[in-house]
């Protein structure tokens, strides 16, 4: 008569969908927790040393404005998302970080800027900031020459 099992003989029969739903839970989980910040770094900026900065350690919410310094050209690039900005389009800029921070209280602008860039354009970084409401903005740099 029939029982519940494997069969009486040879080896049982391993299960790959099981461990398959497993992981793709587990792929999920991890890309899920990931910060979306790390994608939006970019890597040919060579940050200032700031030997004596201190790291944050809250979670907060953070908007990303990476500057570049093209030398050729001797002018700095803007971009948030991988995507240039017009630095002459202030409003418009503002407007972007405005809606990004919404009515959140905490929210932060980050501001990432090549160690050739001249102090001017950082500043107008921190205009951009000021004229969306953001209060909290913070300079990224390297605790030790690279």
């Amino acid at each position: 008569m029939a029982g519940g099992g494997g069969g009486g003989e040879g080896e049982p029969e391993f299960q790959v969908a099981p461990m398959i739903d497993v992981l793709l839970v587990l792929l999920i989980f991890f890309m899920s927790i990931t910060s979306s910040q790390v994608l939006k770094v970019d890597k040919n900026i060579s940050l200032p040393v700031a030997a004596n900065g201190v790291k944050r350690d809250d979670k907060a919410a953070a908007g990303l404005i990476n500057i570049s310094w093209d030398k050729t050209t001797g002018q700095a690039k803007y971009k948030i998302d991988d995507r240039e900005l017009d630095p002459n389009d202030k409003e418009g800029i503002a407007k972007e970080l405005s809606d990004r921070k919404g009515s959140n209280e905490k929210y932060r602008l980050l501001i990432r800027a090549d160690k050739e860039c001249h102090a001017k354009y950082i500043s107008k970084a921190l205009e951009w900031g000021a004229e969306a409401g953001i209060d909290n903005i913070a300079f990224s740099g390297l605790n030790h020459e690279e």
